[in-house]
């Protein structure tokens, strides 16, 4: 099958066979994946990944492995997108690990994780994933919104984290493709959602979804300028540069979410988390049955975030585009 892997800081084209599918796991054959900010910082060296790029994709079951005939024609054929940290209990261990048995599975000391962590990812024609990972997409969410399922759950996990019955207001910094898709599901639970980012074709598109938006340069002078505060924060830059602006952007006692991962170290000063009182939240990954219900009944439609669709096969350009200004969400299609 055709594949990218990252080699020496680029994705580079390979073949390679059809990957062992274990028992109790589907092969999957993907028809739509996603490029994230995590792909480019992987390129970058964050994680120090070797395989397959991508962990965003919608696919359809092709083969499973170590199930009932009826199991198996259960799934056989069927759309399915996956959650991507692949625990101990799909790797056959008779004791779970500590987190494991605590059930945070995603956090499972002997993880991997799809296109991250020592698992082959979504930039292939091909990929498995244990069937407990697996959620069926419904008839009703097309692809274009289904192999947005991974950062919608992202984005749904802060809901799971905070308390947001209480908050009248919020407020994203950065407006890329991940922060686009945050503020988006904030705005279902939110009144007053405001993005703030530097690109003015992307604020526009948040401005269409309902969102509030604000320009900001992205350097010091931002801190001087910006002077509302806010009881929820959402750091999604994807830049170390956004956490300093962050902590001056929430207000005391109010909680502050990060997002964002980088390859590198951010310079930050901690003082004040402590004179203001902050909560610092660290956000991952999140529930799919939730992003999946946000598709299904419309309150979220992130088609209109799509920039770009390449064929499989041209993903080098896809990861060259995909870091142009203005451009949001690129997808490939093997």
């Amino acid at each position: 099958m055709l594949a990218f892997c990252v080699s020496k800081g680029k994705l580079k084209q390979v073949s390679k066979p059809l990957p062992k599918v274990r028992p109790r796991w589907a092969l999957i054959r993907v028809r739509l994946a996603g490029i994230c900010n995590t792909d480019v910082e992987i390129l970058r060296g964050y994680h120090a990944f070797r395989g397959t790029l991508g962990h965003e994709f919608v696919g359809e079951v092709a083969d499973v492995r170590g199930v009932s005939a009826r199991e198996k024609a259960k799934w056989l054929g069927r759309r399915v997108c996956g959650e991507i940290n692949v625990a101990c209990s799909a790797y056959g261990y008779r004791e779970g690990c500590s987190f494991c048995r605590r059930g945070l599975e995603s956090h499972c000391a002997r993880r991997t994780v799809l296109g991250i962590v020592a698992h082959d990812g979504a930039f292939a024609e091909y990929l498995t994933l244990p069937l407990e990972n697996l959620y069926v997409v419904p008839d009703s969410v097309d692809d274009q919104r289904a192999v947005f399922v991974e950062p919608l759950a992202a984005a749904c996990e802060i809901l799971e984290q905070v308390n947001v019955s209480r908050l009248r207001k919020a407020a994203v910094l950065g407006d890329g493709k991940l922060a686009q898709v945050i503020a988006r599901v904030l705005r279902t639970r939110i009144q007053r959602v405001v993005i703030y980012g530097k690109h003015g074709k992307k604020l526009a598109l948040a401005r269409t979804a309902g969102i509030e938006t604000k320009r900001v340069h992205g350097d010091a002078s931002d801190l001087k300028k910006i002077k509302e505060a806010f009881p929820l924060l959402i750091e999604a830059t994807g830049s170390p540069t956004g956490l300093a602006l962050a902590q001056h952007m929430t207000e005391r006692r109010g909680t502050l979410v990060l997002k964002s991962t980088f390859h590198g170290a951010a310079r930050v000063e901690t003082w004040p988390i402590v004179v203001k009182e902050l909560t610092v939240v660290g956000s991952r990954c999140g529930p799919f049955a939730k992003a999946l219900a946000l598709l299904r009944s419309g309150k979220v439609d992130p088609r209109p975030l799509i920039t770009r669709t390449f064929p499989l096969a041209d993903a080098q350009k896809a990861i060259q585009f995909t870091q142009k200004q203005g451009v949001i969400k690129v997808l490939l299609r093997p």
